[in-house]
């Protein structure tokens, strides 16, 4: 590991060789069997079912993980996966969630999904990737998940195996009797063989390979993004960009003896690249608390408690778990702690220095997305940590400031601190093939070399990018760019807002206005008047004072946190859809927002009365968001 305080610092390891040349592993199999060769009788992965500091966990050390995965590889060629072949997985985080990770990656091409998704949204995924097994959860109380992969599979039926993990082997004394007696049961309808994970690899080797791993690097991982809308975008990954993000943590972050927490959904990049890849590059040992990560029961009420129990070292964290652990106190030692890293969105200013200033520890915030099998920068870990910004690229990560047309032809290469979108080329991006769907791909890549983030941003005088919105968040008024961000900034700096999404709501006149929703702390009291004349106060754009400000007992996010922008697009057309048509004296109303891969956002009406077309067409031409009748 070494010093990463500056661009000089990263210039200087790229100079040591190039990328190519760099003597890393080129399978997964040997990423893994290198690290339990030096580090083998130390832990690796710890996982516990429940919260408290002093619940049962389960820890595997270096030589049995590969054991695991070694098993579970030879368990998925049996079923008939070979390097092409797709492995879906729907579980929640354990220990057998991260062997299939990896034994997927070296059996085939692992196929991670979201289990917070409904059946028919994993089917699509499913369909989409073409995938032949699925390793997902036997029936267990308190999850719908068994249920949702059942009817998931049943629409897709190129799934051949259903593979079952059971979370029973993490219960101990009487409940583990009582599980199998309120077992839900679960309606099958579809056609695929279901086999239980531990019986099928247990007939496997542990100690070898019962296939061949050629060095030769290939797709080893499908990761939907966009999939919450049932029509998902399938990036894929290259092994060498999985190593690649593992090597990046090992050079500069983590080290054999740092304890990584990790409360992220394995399912997600940020959880199985930066940390999973790099606690594999470094030998580190990473713990996952509770099967739901912070959504589980108590996580967060006893998190500082399980810093100390594990002696944490390196927190993994993104803005909405900072947020809602401001709201407690530090009631543990947490001495043990030397960084906390931040990723999936940015992190508001007021929100680091809230952090910052409740536990004296720096926030290294970085970025990284799905597309580019993840890392691009970070604040450097011994350097200066400018807020605001994420940081410095990467070593081998070449970032630029474009502004494209759609074709993806460069029309300009902005300068110093100049606004563009972010385009990005490392040994993570797949360039040209960045998703198994070809017509994703076109316009994708400025001048066909770098990926187009869709991130709007700069770069500053000395190398440190900052993320200012994205380019399709970006709120059109009229013809004046309206940048998110800085209203979200704003409302973010009273002390009892926890989150704000700010988008565009559909307007007759401009378009689009501004419209902000707010998620307050606990116990807050403050009113929409007060923060409308904060807002007026704060934002220093006068066009960007939202026209409409809500606020919501939660703002809709996903599973890693991010606000999910799209529910609150379709919570605005709603409401001005329907008070259009109120006042036009149309018997109608907005039954739901639907998105249509070719027209985005629709809404869909229902008649309440007698309705005349033309007067719905009237009371709604003037707005740019499509609509059709739903009856």
């Amino acid at each position: 590991m070494n010093t990463y305080a500056n661009a000089a610092d990263r210039d200087a390891i790229e100079a040591e060789c190039p990328w190519e040349a760099r003597d890393v592993p080129r399978t997964m199999h040997r990423f893994i069997s290198a690290t339990a060769d030096l580090y083998g009788s130390s832990p690796a992965l710890s996982f516990q079912l429940f919260s408290g500091a002093e619940d049962p966990a389960e820890t595997l050390t270096w030589t049995q993980l590969l054991a695991r995965v070694t098993k579970a590889a030879n368990m998925l060629r049996a079923l008939g996966v070979g390097p092409n072949d797709v492995v879906a997985f729907v579980l929640p985080n354990a220990t057998d969630t991260a062997v299939t990770l990896l034994a997927g990656m070296v059996a085939g091409i692992v196929n991670p999904i979201n289990p917070l998704l409904d059946g028919e949204q994993i089917g699509a995924i499913l369909r989409e990737t073409n995938a032949k097994v699925v390793v997902s959860l036997k029936a267990f109380p308190k999850t719908d998940i068994a249920q949702k992969v059942a009817e998931a599979v049943a629409l897709a039926p190129n799934v051949e195996t259903v593979v079952e993990v059971d979370l029973l082997q993490h219960r101990t004394g009487i409940k583990k009797l009582i599980v199998p007696l309120i077992r839900p049961k679960v309606a099958v309808k579809h056609k695929a063989r279901v086999l239980d994970f531990t019986r099928e690899c247990d007939r496997q080797p542990a100690d070898r390979l019962t296939f061949d791993d050629p060095e030769e690097d290939r797709v080893a991982a499908y990761f939907h993004t966009g999939g919450t809308t049932g029509m998902p975008k399938v990036a894929q990954h290259r092994v060498s960009g999985m190593v690649y993000n593992g090597w990046l943590g090992a050079r500069m972050l983590f080290r054999p003896s740092d304890k990584v927490l990790c409360p992220l959904p394995m399912f997600h990049v940020f959880a199985a690249y930066p940390v999973m890849m790099s606690v594999i590059a470094s030998g580190a040992h990473v713990i996952l608390p509770t099967p739901a990560g912070y959504r589980g029961d108590g996580v967060m009420d006893n998190f500082w408690k399980l810093v100390e129990r594990w002696k944490i070292t390196y927190l993994i964290t993104v803005p909405t778990a900072i947020s809602a652990l401001m709201q407690r106190k530090v009631d543990a030692d947490v001495s043990s702690l030397r960084y906390a890293f931040s990723g999936s969105a940015p992190l508001p200013v007021e929100l680091y220095r809230r952090f910052e200033k409740a536990t004296g520890l720096t926030i290294c915030e970085g970025y990284g997305l799905t597309e580019a099998t993840c890392l691009v920068s970070i604040n450097p870990p011994d350097g200066e940590k400018k807020i605001g910004s994420v940081g410095l690229p990467f070593p081998y990560t070449d970032v630029r400031i474009l502004q494209c047309d759609e074709t993806g032809h460069v029309l300009k290469q902005c300068g110093t601190d100049e606004v563009g979108e972010i385009c990005v080329k490392n040994p993570g991006v797949v360039t040209g093939h960045t998703y198994t769907e070809e017509a994703k791909n076109r316009g994708l890549f400025a001048d066909g070399e770098w990926l187009r983030t869709g991130d709007l941003g700069r770069l500053d005088p000395d190398g440190y990018l900052f993320i200012t919105g994205r380019a399709k968040d970006i709120i059109i008024r009229g013809g004046h760019n309206i940048d998110p961000a800085e209203i979200e900034e704003a409302l973010m700096g009273h002390e009892q807002v926890a989150f704000a999404g700010a988008i565009g709501q559909p307007d007759a006149h401009s378009g689009e206005v501004p419209c902000v929703y707010v998620e307050l702390t606990d116990g807050a009291g403050v009113t929409v008047e007060e923060l409308m004349t904060y807002a007026r106060e704060n934002i220093h754009e006068r066009a960007a004072i939202p026209r409409h400000l809500e606020i919501l007992p939660e703002l809709p996010k996903t599973a890693v946190g991010k606000v999910f922008k799209p529910d609150l697009r379709k919570r605005a057309i709603k409401r001005v859809y329907d008070a259009a048509l109120a006042e036009s004296g149309v018997a109608a109303e907005v039954a739901e927002v639907v998105e249509d891969k070719k027209r985005g956002l629709v809404a869909r009406l229902h008649k309440t009365g007698k309705v005349d077309p033309a007067a719905a067409t009237q009371a709604l031409g003037a707005h740019t968001r499509p609509w059709e009748w739903a009856d």
